[in-house]
């Protein structure tokens, strides 16, 4: 196997088109132009939209307990490896710190990039494996009835009509507000999409 570290970035999330209530995440190598799209559920989906978006929800979700969980008895993720494609499923492992030790601990690629995401640490795969599943996506060729990737990250709840543009920006604030308190999160990241929208 060839063993060349890829670094990856997330470029974003979007509609599954093969899987009813998947979605797809897209990570794109950082010197090149392959991708690879990882098929995870809507709450692994709902995880990493909040952290890309911002969102700061009022009690731990389950990836923020784990973070947490790591800081109390000094735990740090030093890097997330995407190490093997079977059968169609990416496996995943988290590079830790423990006690000045290396410990590799096992993990869903989609839990793997949400911890990474709240670590702030690197993502990386090897070369075989974005030989098998990278592809290149020619925007050029793509229009408004195929939206990119990119089009698609803010959030996995996004809809095309938009109730939100009658509403001031005090109400905004104020239904934001009360999505976070009600844990309704991919509403949240509508009406904060909405306000990013009208400061600019």
């Amino acid at each position: 196997m060839d063993k060349t570290k890829i670094k990856l970035n997330i470029l974003g999330l979007s509609y599954s088109q093969t899987q009813s209530g998947a979605y797809a995440l897209v990570l794109a190598e950082e010197e090149g132009e392959r991708r690879i799209p990882i098929i995870i559920g809507a709450v692994e989906a709902q995880s990493i939209a909040i952290k890309l978006e911002g969102l700061e929800p009022p009690r731990p979700l389950t990836h923020d307990l784990f973070l947490n969980f790591a800081r109390a008895f000094k735990v740090d993720i030093l890097e997330v490896v995407i190490y093997k494609l079977e059968e169609g499923i990416f496996y995943s492992e988290l590079v830790c710190l423990y006690n000045d030790e290396i410990v590799r601990i096992d993990s869903r690629t989609s839990d793997a990039v949400s911890l990474a995401l709240r670590f702030n640490c690197p993502i990386f795969t090897y070369e075989e494996i974005m030989q098998k599943a990278g592809i290149v996506l020619d925007f050029g060729d793509q229009d408004e009835a195929n939206p990119t990737p990119e089009k698609e990250q803010k959030s996995p709840s996004q809809k095309t009509s938009n109730p939100l543009k009658n509403k001031s920006i005090e109400e905004l604030n104020n239904l934001l507000n009360e999505a976070i308190e009600h844990e309704n999160y991919e509403k949240a990241s509508e009406i904060r999409d909405e306000i990013q929208r009208r400061e600019k």
